[in-house]
C-alpha cells in the first residue's frame, strides 16, 4: 500500500514540476532550466544524503555494468522533454503521453528481461489494459 501512494506522489509531483519548469523556461531557456532542475535536485539529494546512511560515493563506481549510471543523462533529457510536451500539448494531454509511454516502455522490459530485470510473460489482461488506456488518450483528446 505505502508503495502505491510513493507512486501517487510521484505522478503528482511529475506533472507540478512540468508545469514550473515550462513557466520557469518561459523566463530564461529550456537547457537552463533544466540545468537549474538538475542542479537543485543534486542539492536536495547532498542534504538528504546526510540524514539518510552516507553509503560512500565510491560506490557508484562498482556499479555494474557501467551504462547504468546514465541515470542523470536521461534525467536532463526527461526534462527536456516535459518542458517542450507540456508547453506544446498542455500539462494534460502531455502527462497522458508520457505516462502510456512510461507503461508500454516499462512493460517491453519486464517481457524482454531488459537491464537485469525479471523477465516476465506476456499476459493478456495487461495488453488490454495498455489498449484500454490508449483508447482513453483518444476520447480525452476527442472535440
Amino acid at each position: 500500500m505505502f508503495g502505491m501512494l510513493i507512486a501517487l506522489l510521484s505522478g503528482a509531483l511529475m506533472s507540478v514540476q512540468g508545469v514550473f519548469n515550462t513557466k520557469v523556461t518561459e523566463a530564461s531557456s529550456i537547457w537552463v532550466t533544466a540545468g537549474f532542475v538538475q542542479l537543485t535536485a543534486l542539492f536536495v539529494c547532498i542534504i538528504a544524503w546526510f540524514f539518510d546512511g552516507r553509503k560512500p560515493v565510491s560506490q557508484l563506481f562498482a556499479v555494474q555494468p557501467k551504462y547504468m549510471l546514465l541515470g542523470g543523462a536521461i534525467g536532463a533529457f526527461i526534462t527536456y522533454t516535459v518542458i517542450k510536451s507540456m508547453d506544446m500539448l498542455g500539462p494534460a494531454k502531455a502527462v497522458m503521453l508520457i505516462v502510456i509511454m512510461q507503461l508500454i516502455t516499462a512493460y517491453l522490459i519486464e517481457l524482454l528481461g531488459m537491464f537485469g530485470t525479471e523477465k516476465q510473460p506476456l499476459e493478456i489482461k495487461k495488453v488490454i489494459g495498455m489498449a484500454i488506456a490508449i483508447l482513453g488518450i483518444v476520447i480525452f483528446k476527442w472535440k
